[in-house]
């Protein structure tokens, strides 16, 4: 069930900067495939029908461990969910133990979010199981990157050329970072844009424009990526108010209809409607926000199933 005989260049999805663009390319081949099958009346290959895969989440998380584990399923893959609020974490236990104790019940991969950047290259380094990154703070979330590319591909015929802004909070973001990795790999342009106290000081070095003018960034761009404040991830106030967040960098259908073009609005959820977008936009026929679900499920269903290829 693949686009060819080629193979992925690594054996874990860390991050996307340890993707090739060819790995990317051939992820995006497969995942059309499987998007082929998840619109059959029976929706399932036994792909991966010997392979146990363990959904290890440290931090809440719903559509994106609900998309792992249907990806899991439609492969047919046995799978394990462990959520670290009612394990032996919560009792002290460390990383390395809990998850030597999870593969001791011989599970074959493990798909980890966790709230620490990094965290999922230290368990690589320790611990003799495949792994895919999930989600580690606000460092990378490679397969929402992977699904996002993919949406636009799949819109645009292309991502190359494409210009792509990402708006929002991307300091705290690791959808935005990997985003940005990713589709500079694939020849897209890429802006961010925020208020000031919400883009890095390095972005640039990225090579992304940087703008904090809303209208700005959607006159330029074909595609804007909205996302939403990472309030869990801030100990500080990086603005005055919600309200004057959402006057100065929400969304809404006055400004888009103001623009003389039409551009595609996209977002990786969960939506704060009425404060970085608002329900008009949201589900207006600008919005691809849920082919992206859809197609995280194939997306992640490419990853697994190449990914396992390198088992061994």
């Amino acid at each position: 069930m693949t686009a060819s005989s080629r193979q992925i260049s690594t054996r874990h999805l860390l991050g996307i900067k340890d993707l090739t663009e060819d790995d990317i390319q051939l992820i995006f081949e497969t995942a059309g495939n499987f998007k082929d099958v998840l619109n059959r009346p029976i929706k399932k290959v036994p792909s991966l029908r010997d392979i146990t895969i363990a959904n290890v989440f440290f931090e809440n998380s719903t559509r994106t461990r609900l998309s792992f584990e249907l990806a899991e399923k439609r492969l047919s893959a046995d799978v394990v969910n462990f959520a670290a609020s009612s394990s032996s974490v919560s009792k002290g236990e460390t990383l390395i133990d809990t998850v030597n104790n999870i593969l001791a019940m011989k599970v074959d991969m493990i798909v980890m979010r966790h709230p620490y950047p990094g965290a999922g290259v230290f368990l690589s380094r320790h611990v003799d199981a495949q792994l895919v990154n999930a989600g580690d703070g606000a460092h990378e979330h490679p397969t929402q990157a992977l699904l996002d590319a993919f949406s636009i591909r799949e819109r645009y015929g292309d991502v190359a050329g494409r210009k792509i802004a990402i708006i929002g909070d991307i300091l705290h973001s690791r959808v935005a970072l990997s985003n940005i990795l990713c589709l500079r790999k694939l020849g897209a342009e890429v802006m961010v844009c925020g208020p000031t106290t919400l883009i890095p000081k390095y972005i640039s070095s990225l090579g992304v424009k940087v703008t904090y003018n809303l209208l700005e960034a959607l006159q330029w761009c074909d595609v804007a990526n909205m996302l939403r404040i990472q309030l869990e991830r801030q100990d500080i106030a990086y603005f005055p108010s919600l309200r004057e967040y959402s006057m100065l960098y929400g969304l809404n259908k006055q400004l888009l209809d103001s623009l003389d073009k039409e551009i595609t609005i996209m977002h990786p959820g969960p939506i704060n409607r009425g404060v970085e977008i608002t329900t008009d936009v949201a589900d207006s026929h600008h919005s691809i926000i849920l082919d992206q679900v859809e197609n995280g499920v194939a997306i992640r269903m490419a990853v697994l199933y190449l990914l396992a290829g390198k088992r061994g």
